[in-house]
């Protein structure tokens, strides 16, 4: 089978749909399978490889904004460098939603390619039905099935009127690095890393206002004072480091924050076994990934009340806390308490990672699911 995967993002990009379609063409290939991308640049450039198509994204003038001129040139362009690659392609599966995946989704449904649609969050938080030409609505709806990172954002497309038949939540794939790490593994990660404290809390999130992560440095000082011996470490880089820095430098935490920058998932997977609590007080999530990776090292969660970390709690239980959103004050209490009585999850939390969220489960859901649309 010819798979091609149309996305946004592919490594080194760590975005949810640039790892994903990644990852489900490393698995199919492993099958037998033939696998092509196409996508955009990554920000740090594009290297030549044969089994990707670059498209570089649209840049449009406001003229070209205000009159929709540059995304009809768009839209030839993508359709002149994909048309081959599209036309040769048993199944074409269709990442998030811009220009590029809604033309392509497009472009394979006239060819008669069955198109697997597969979304992330925000195409659904943010949804709004457009007036006139809606290449997103369109896609959506011509896609021959739908998945969803998660239940929540299935339930929110249905909520929003885009019930249709093929739609699935399949919960993004956890890594074989990420495992389980008792309290003594989880004091010896800690040593290999050189962190001495008595207690580590670890974030790993793009440094974005949706992140949350001044209101988790804000939870700080009152944490400290009654731990003073704990260390918050930040995986991560964005436009908001500067801010950040200044606001742990306000709240007198400097000393007590480490801004890792990006790291490898590799070294990520050692933070996650080493720390005592994992932070994620995002103010937006469907299905947190780097969660997920936290409890699988056997690390327990504490989230802000977005929508993927409700739903992580209702499928773990009391291994994701959850406290309201922006609000650092009973974020702070929390984190002090969980402090006071720490642990590592529970055995049932193992068990729901090793039937939902490895990789072999997920595989096998997009496998049947390939079958089923090219039936």
């Amino acid at each position: 089978m010819r798979i091609v995967h149309v996305t946004p993002h592919l490594p080194p990009d760590q975005a949810a749909n640039a790892l994903l379609p990644f990852q489900l063409g490393e698995w199919a290939r492993a099958r037998g399978d033939s696998v092509h991308f196409i996508a955009h640049p990554p920000a740090t450039g594009a290297t030549m490889r044969p089994d990707v198509t670059w498209m570089p994204r649209t840049r449009r003038t406001l003229a070209q904004r205000i009159l929709r001129t540059g995304s009809i040139t768009g839209a030839w362009r993508i359709r002149k460098v994909t048309r081959h690659v599209l036309s040769s392609a048993d199944i074409v599966h269709v990442h998030s939603n811009g220009l590029l995946a809604e033309v392509s989704a497009a472009f394979a449904t006239s060819l008669a390619k069955p198109v697997v649609l597969t979304l992330y969050g925000t195409e659904i938080w943010h949804y709004r039905k457009k007036a006139g030409i809606d290449l997103f609505t369109r896609a959506y709806r011509r896609a021959n099935a739908v998945t969803f990172y998660s239940q929540r954002l299935l339930d929110k497309a249905v909520e929003l009127g885009l019930e249709r038949p093929r739609m699935t939540a399949i919960y993004p794939p956890v890594a074989a690095s990420f495992r389980f790490h008792d309290a003594s593994a989880m004091t010896e990660a800690r040593r290999a890393l050189g962190i001495a404290h008595a207690n580590l809390l670890v974030n790993v999130k793009r440094l974005h206002p949706l992140a949350g992560q001044q209101f988790l440095l804000q939870a700080l000082p009152a944490v400290l004072r009654d731990h003073p011996d704990t260390h918050l470490v930040i995986c991560g880089t964005g436009a908001l480091l500067p801010e950040l820095q200044a606001v742990a430098r306000s709240a007198g935490v400097e000393q007590h924050v480490t801004f890792a920058g990006l790291v490898d998932n590799s070294v990520v997977a050692r933070y996650c076994a080493a720390s005592d609590l994992f932070m994620l007080p995002s103010l937006l999530e469907a299905l947190p990934t780097v969660a997920v990776e936290a409890l699988a090292s056997g690390t327990p969660v504490i989230s802000s009340d977005n929508p993927g970390g409700v739903e992580l709690h209702g499928v773990f239980g009391d291994d994701v806390v959850v406290v309201p959103r922006e609000q650092p004050a009973p974020l702070a209490q929390v984190i002090s308490d969980a402090l006071a009585r720490k642990r590592r999850t529970h055995s049932a939390t193992q068990v729901i990672i090793e039937s939902r969220f490895r990789a072999d489960s997920v595989a096998r859901q997009y496998w049947d699911l390939y079958a089923d649309v090219m039936a």
